[in-house]
């Protein structure tokens, strides 16, 4: 185990400790809920990470409460399918908490003062290739024309919903200009998935982050849904009973899972072997990033891990 140093931009020093396994924390740290990022953590998309399924299996042993939380646009009960198509056993978790299905929750309450004031006409930016996102049983209703929207719904980035309930496949930069056009006439944007990017098959795909972050530069205003908003996290932390001083979150992403656990006062475990890999230059599975990069990525992010590891594994 080898301990290392990143400096936050006030000058004070954040201590990390890299570790080539999580069995190290289960017997120094006894965490009572671990919440777990799916993609880049667990699994690709594609197939699960090695060793993933059976460090899971040990963790259960140890009697710790396991929450998949994910910026998924997809709801909580189509993860823990997806998980289990994967080989993964469902029965190991509390549960899943994912930002599509805080977005379905949140919408169809509308018991927050924010959504309370939204309307019910949407521009829906969705997908088609990895399959689109039912509104059934939001009482939404999708436009195409940008004047008769009074928000913003964004799933995903391959497509734009339509009134009838299928797709017209559009590509990033079709939907950035129809984004222009909402900014001018200045309705807000609920992003039901805020990472940038994800790993899919050990590649990176653009996600509704990434346009949000846009609508934001055009002046538009966004709803967050998910990691690094503390929202998130607190559902995880009421879901397992667990007081925040005895939980950490593990998972690929500064910016998003690490920060986001920085906000909601959590330790967190970050694991190189996800989308950050090509920045830390790592060529192939497991392999250690080296300290020093680290410390330079966690400060170009602002997001400080209490634990470095290579991948998810014992």
């Amino acid at each position: 185990m080898m301990m290392s140093r990143c400096s936050f931009s006030s000058n004070e020093l954040q201590i990390f400790k890299s570790l080539d396994g999580i069995q190290h924390l289960v017997g120094a740290r006894h965490f009572k809920a671990w919440f777990l990022d799916q993609f880049g953590v667990l699994h690709d998309g594609k197939q699960p990470y090695p060793g993933a399924i059976a460090t899971l299996e040990k963790l259960a042993t140890s009697g710790a409460k396991m929450v998949v939380i994910s910026n998924s646009s997809r709801r909580a009960s189509t993860t823990m399918e997806k998980m289990k198509s994967l080989g993964f056993d469902p029965s190991l978790f509390v549960g899943a908490i994912t930002s599509g299905e805080l977005t379905y929750q949140y919408l169809q309450r509308r018991d927050d003062s924010w959504f309370a004031a939204l309307g019910r006409s949407c521009i829906h930016m969705t997908w088609s290739e990895r399959g689109a996102i039912s509104l059934e049983g939001l009482g939404l209703q999708v436009v195409e024309d940008v004047e008769e929207a009074e928000f913003i719904l964004a799933h995903g980035t391959e497509a734009l919903g339509l009134p009838s309930g299928g797709v017209l496949p559009m590509k990033i930069d079709e939907l950035e200009n129809i984004l222009k056009q909402c900014a001018g006439k200045s309705i807000p944007m609920v992003v039901a998935n805020p990472d940038y990017v994800t790993v899919e098959a050990r590649a990176l795909r653009v996600m509704p982050g990434t346009l949000a972050t846009k609508y934001e530069k055009l002046g538009g205003e966004v709803k967050w849904m998910g990691k690094p908003d503390k929202i998130i996290y607190e559902s995880a932390m009421a879901m397992t009973g667990i007081d925040a001083i005895d939980c950490i979150a593990v998972g690929d992403s500064l910016h998003h899972d690490i920060k986001g656990a920085n906000a909601s006062g959590i330790e967190s475990a970050f694991i190189t072997c996800g989308i950050h890999a090509t920045e830390l230059g790592l060529g192939s599975f497991e392999e250690v990033a080296n300290a020093s990069s680290v410390q330079v990525l966690a400060s170009k992010y602002d997001a400080y891990p209490s634990y470095v590891l290579p991948a998810f594994k014992w």
